[in-house]
């Protein structure tokens, strides 16, 4: 006796210019139609020959597409009767959410009592840029970055020995870029530290998340500048660190105001060499300062040196860690600044008597970058490209901001631009009765981004201000821009 030829599946749309095969677009179809219940459990697909001629294909791809669904359990295949759409969906699939206990619109999934907890203090970063232009900042030029070089590099390693460059890799990272960070830390800041003390990690973010991971209980207390650096702060909080606001003055961090509020803190993190967002250098009294109080409390400081290849003088400004003698101090570095954002590479330098514990941590729980990227990095510091590229950027960066100081001579009386003494971004002090998210926004709409002093802010500063990067923006963009917040109906009332 005939069985029928099965359901019609005429409406089954197959496009041949798509980037998906044919027998993927099929399968996909098929499987649609029975998840929607345009197929029943137990009914019968059209043959494969009759399928093929209606949808315009061939049987081969047919046969592989059903076979798919086959071996998902979604179609069963007898022999002699032919293919039926599983029972089982019937059978096992859980029922449809009926309106009544439909979650309401937007609803959110339940997440962790600690993300929950911080997310309110969480900065935003949506702000993040992946375009150059006037004022952004947190973005080198790279427009100016060696890609030649990189690219060389790169297709050698890709010739060379495999089981070297696409394995699992060292738990702490690629040994020659370890040795190749120590060896430039070495001359750049003073640092006299071992290969062994270095533990490559995908960005800053990322090392500051790990170190809470292991030396943060909830509720330790964490010093934090203020202003100070956003992406640090989320690391910590969503560790479940209870975050205190720290003054900061032309010294740096204000050590008295931290131990008034905060004596018995757990960790401090601090950006000696360049306050971030103020541009601050630490001084020396302040530094021995910190130190003495984090070896009272018996906590850790986490020093960030985010741009510290950058500086405008004769000699960079030396590493905390380097006058540590009582092993405090974790150093942590970043290639998103001295080469580009998306490596994603960074780095932790820890103290002799941390490396035991920080090994455990990266063998058993730590991911870092591939070893491939490490692997590239680590030829481009070894063949001396890395120390030509800073030499080159630091010109480039001090050029622009010296146009930016001139230029902004122009916003006189409404907006004083500080000077810095490294980087590529410095703030600007408004005057009284300007409000500085009137003036992002507008500038905003003009095509000009400008970061709001706020940003860096746990609790008001009681000063409206803005950071204004220089690095990614050529003098032209520059002048554009300094003329667009001339324009500004809330900064030109003020202007001389």
């Amino acid at each position: 006796m005939k069985h029928s030829a099965g359901a019609l599946l005429s409406s089954i749309r197959l496009d041949r210019r798509a980037s998906k095969s044919i027998s993927v677009q099929l399968y996909l179809a098929l499987r649609d139609v029975i998840l929607s219940g345009g197929l029943r459990a137990g009914e019968r697909l059209p043959a494969t020959r009759t399928l093929a001629k209606e949808t315009g294909v061939s049987r081969t791809t047919v046969i592989d597409a059903i076979d798919r669904l086959v071996s998902e359990g979604m179609l069963v295949s007898k022999v002699g009767s032919g293919t039926f759409v599983s029972d089982t969906l019937d059978r096992e699939r859980p029922p449809p959410v009926t309106d009544a206990a439909r979650a309401p619109s937007g609803a959110q999934p339940r997440v962790s009592y600690a993300i929950n907890h911080a997310d309110s203090a969480f900065a935003r970063r949506s702000w993040l840029p992946h375009r150059g232009g006037a004022f952004v900042t947190a973005l080198p030029a790279l427009e100016a970055f060696p890609m030649a070089h990189w690219s060389r590099i790169s297709a050698r390693l890709m010739r060379a020995d495999r089981g070297v460059t696409m394995g699992y890799g060292e738990p702490k990272g690629y040994a020659p870029l370890r040795r190749a960070i120590a060896t430039h830390l070495s001359a750049l800041k003073g640092m006299n530290c071992h290969p062994d003390q270095v533990f490559v990690t995908t960005g800053a973010q990322h090392a500051f998340s790990l170190i809470g991971q292991l030396l943060l209980n909830p509720g330790d207390r964490v010093w934090m500048e203020n202003p100070g650096a956003s992406g640090a702060r989320n690391a910590l909080l969503a560790e479940g660190a209870e975050l205190v606001p720290v003054a900061v003055d032309g010294e740096g961090l204000v050590v008295q105001d931290g131990l008034e509020k905060a004596p018995h803190f757990r960790l401090a993190f601090v950006t000696p060499s360049h306050q971030q967002p103020l541009g601050h250098v630490m001084s020396l009294s302040r530094r021995f300062e910190l130190l003495k109080a984090a070896e009272d409390a018996q906590a850790v400081v986490v020093e960030d040196d985010y741009d510290g290849e950058f500086y405008f003088g004769n000699a960079p400004q030396p590493a905390l860690s380097s006058i540590d003698a009582n092993e405090r101090v974790i150093y942590v570095g970043t290639f998103s600044k001295s080469l580009f954002p998306s490596l994603r590479l960074g780095f932790a330098v820890v103290p002799p008597r941390m490396i035991d514990a920080f090994d455990r941590l990266f063998a058993d729980w730590g991911s870092g970058p591939p070893t491939m990227t490490q692997a590239i990095a680590a030829d481009f510091m070894d063949e001396g490209h890395f120390a030509t590229h800073i030499r080159l950027m630091r010109r480039l960066y001090k050029a622009r901001y010296d146009v930016l100081m001139q230029e902004a001579q122009a916003l006189k009386g409404a907006v004083e631009v500080q000077e810095t003494s490294g980087g590529f971004h410095t703030p600007a002090v408004l005057a009284p009765g300007i409000d500085e998210a009137t003036v992002v926004a507008q500038a905003a709409e003009r095509g000009v981004t400008l970061a709001p002093l706020a940003r860096y802010s746990l609790t008001p500063l009681g000063q409206a201000g803005l950071v204004l990067g220089f690095g990614c923006a050529s003098p032209e963009d520059i002048r554009h821009g300094i003329a667009v917040l001339r324009g500004l109906p809330e900064i030109a009332q003020k202007l001389d």
